[in-house]
């Protein structure tokens, strides 16, 4: 059947001499895949600029739940993101966050607060004129919470620890080693409780943001063992470093 739905662009790979298969996250259905042949021949002018990681497409497609690969009708922009094309510091936050949605996002079913949470993000960060630097730190702390692992907030001034497997803040050290710093624990717990505007408020220096991603990176790998290498992670810490 042919239907319509908004959806979040991932990442797209090549298909054929002229096609790209791209990875959406759709409000109606989830995590799917898209087939769009021409799109990379001469013929398909400025369009190939909306399949960029987090623009956000409305499209028809011929959606069928059995097919791994749909095929996509038609399709505009609901938001194209012009300051994250245009912005190099966004640009590769756009990218790091696209690999990671991509790896992480596997369902293949409809959760429409996670695609609010996501197209909400990608509208703040756009719009952000200054100060943004922590924002892919803020953005996986609060996507967390949509996949299931949200850690418990301190319970007490004395938990200074954030112990990653368990999700919690505790007052020691735990014996399996997989936990935080007390420096590191510190900002993590302001993250997990920031809106964006008082994440970006946090001051971090270069060295201590990108520890404070490893932090995240490794708290995400933990609770989702597929998680693979991010291959754009060194780009992105060279940028804010």
């Amino acid at each position: 059947m042919i239907d319509s739905t908004k959806a979040i662009v991932l990442h797209q790979i090549k298909y054929s001499d002229s096609g790209i298969v791209v990875q959406l996250f759709a409000r109606k259905y989830g995590r799917i895949s898209c087939l769009i042949k021409g799109l990379r021949s001469k013929n398909s002018g400025k369009h190939n600029v909306l399949f960029q990681p987090m623009s956000i497409l409305e499209m028809a497609i011929y959606y069928k739940e059995s097919r791994e690969m749909q095929i996509m009708k038609d399709f505009s922009a609901s938001y194209s993101p012009a300051d994250i094309y245009s912005d190099i510091r966004k640009s590769s936050v756009a990218l790091f966050l696209g690999e990671v949605l991509t790896t992480v996002l596997r369902e293949e079913s409809p959760n429409i607060e996670l695609f609010d949470f996501l197209e909400n993000s990608i509208l703040y960060f756009d719009n952000s004129r200054e100060r943004y630097a922590n924002f892919h730190l803020a953005f996986l702390a609060g996507l967390s919470t949509y996949l299931g692992f949200e850690p418990r907030k301190p319970e007490a001034h004395c938990d200074k620890y954030f112990d990653m497997l368990n999700g919690k803040f505790i007052p020691y050290p735990p014996a399996h080693g997989n936990y935080a710093v007390q420096e590191i624990s510190f900002i993590l717990s302001s993250l997990f409780s920031s809106s964006y505007e008082n994440a970006d408020k946090i001051m971090l220096t270069g060295a201590l943001r990108n520890e404070v991603l490893e932090t995240l990176i490794k708290y995400f790998s933990i609770h989702l063992p597929g998680l693979k290498r991010i291959n754009s992670l060194s780009v992105l810490k060279e940028v804010f470093g």
